[in-house]
């Protein structure tokens, strides 16, 4: 295999902004060393004598498996089931049960339940939702559950849609009992159970772009992806998030992110998480006469 060549610094400048182009991640220059630790392997097995190169053959080939290869790798992170526990235990014991109970004094069929994860990465997230909804609500004839996981490596979208995860990847963050409950014993690994499944899809988005066709969900999970986008495209984003969030909906993002008025929406608090809302529109005060 060609041995992976070394970064320039011109080279990290025209990837930072290739890069950006492709996902909106911003690499500044403190960043700049992960162009080279995610890219090296991909500039190694493309036989690329420059990482200039290995720009010049996407840049070449727009839209093709060396461009999403690029996405891939640069996107791709580690995650695990119910990572961070606050915000699973928030929706297990806040966020459900009061979406039920409101719902269920207007719902003439059966109860809707819509939830988003926005960055799904493999699956692990949308699917130990669907773990709570299983053991929150049993078969849940009574519900009418969408879980949608959306992310912009069509590599993690694949594989979250098998379902399919290796012995230590759900040794980190699942107890022996739910695994045993939840999961298949499969040769390749752990494949998570069809009833499971069934209750989540998945599909390629950039969330840079248009997403308002997804329609409106009651609780939107979006963590630890705005970090990485500029400060313009972070309010574009939440800006567009809070127009998908039904008016009474929840908004769950990272435990290092917080949101400030200016984005539209208000913090609330219980026990030890953060969650937002959409903020009531300001009423204007008429002039006295």
């Amino acid at each position: 295999m060609t041995v992976a060549p070394t970064l320039g610094c011109e080279e990290r400048d025209l990837l930072a902004g290739y890069i950006y182009q492709l996902c909106g991640i911003q690499l500044d220059r403190s960043k700049h060393y992960l162009i080279e630790s995610r890219l090296r392997s991909l500039a190694a097995q493309t036989s690329s004598g420059t990482y200039s190169e290995l720009y010049n053959k996407a840049r070449s080939d727009r839209g093709g498996p060396l461009e999403h290869a690029i996405i891939d790798a640069v996107t791709t992170g580690e995650t695990l089931f119910f990572r961070d526990r606050a915000p699973f235990d928030l929706l297990r014991q806040k966020l459900l049960p009061d979406l039920i109970d409101r719902r269920s004094r207007s719902a003439a069929g059966k109860i809707p339940i819509r939830i988003w994860s926005a960055a799904s990465s493999t699956g692990q997230e949308i699917y130990s939702i669907a773990i709570i909804l299983r053991e929150l609500l049993g078969a849940a004839q009574k519900y009418d559950i969408r879980l949608l996981g959306t992310d912009i490596s069509s590599q993690a979208v694949a594989r979250a849609s098998l379902g399919i995860y290796r012995d230590i990847e759900i040794e980190r963050g699942l107890a022996e009992d739910v695994r045993s409950r939840h999961f298949i014993k499969k040769e390749a690994g752990w494949q998570v159970r069809d009833e499971v499944r069934a209750l989540a899809s998945f599909r390629i988005l950039n969330l840079l772009r248009d997403f308002s066709a997804l329609g409106r969900f009651d609780i939107i999970f979006c963590r630890n992806v705005a970090i990485y986008f500029s400060e313009s495209d972070k309010a574009s984003l939440f800006d567009r998030l809070g127009r998908a969030l039904a008016p009474d909906g929840a908004l769950i993002v990272g435990a290092t992110e917080s949101l400030d008025s200016a984005t539209g929406f208000e913090p609330k608090r219980h026990m030890r998480s953060v969650y937002y809302q959409r903020a009531a529109p300001t009423k204007s005060i008429p002039p006295d006469r």
